[in-house]
């Protein structure tokens, strides 16, 4: 049997899911997968004007997560905003030193909204923190 007999043909399609799954330098791009870290209370809401977005807030929306680290009460905390950046809370102090050393040190962390339910004038809010790992 000669070589040539042996080629097996490429079909285009799959050609370009492989060629989709380069970079532009050439180097394969790894699947990124989300890792959930933690699940916590948003702390600060009874400190925030959440009047007029809280009707707006939904179970499973994104939440951006931000170092604040010029913060005056702790050098650990972690904004939780809405992606239109509505400031609603921080990550409580209590769970925020291992999240705030991955931010720092480059991960990606982000929220989802789980719950939330008003109490009086306080929003109790619920979300999990994920890490994108590449």
């Amino acid at each position: 049997m000669s070589q040539e007999s042996s080629l097996v043909p490429i079909d285009p399609t799959l050609l370009a899911l492989i060629h989709g799954a380069f970079g532009g330098d050439g180097a394969l791009m790894p699947f990124a997968k989300e890792i959930m870290l933690i699940e916590c209370q948003i702390a600060g809401t009874s400190y925030r004007d959440l009047e007029e977005v809280e009707p707006s807030l939904l179970p499973g929306q994104l939440l951006v997560l931000k170092r604040e680290p010029d913060n005056d009460h702790d050098t650990l905390a972690i904004m939780i905003l809405t992606d239109g950046g509505h400031h609603l809370g921080y990550i409580p102090r209590a769970k925020n030193e291992a999240l705030a050393r991955l931010m720092d040190a480059g991960k990606l962390l982000f929220g989802r909204l789980e719950s939330k339910e008003k109490q009086g004038t306080w929003l109790k809010a619920q979300m999990r923190v994920f890490m994108r790992d590449f």
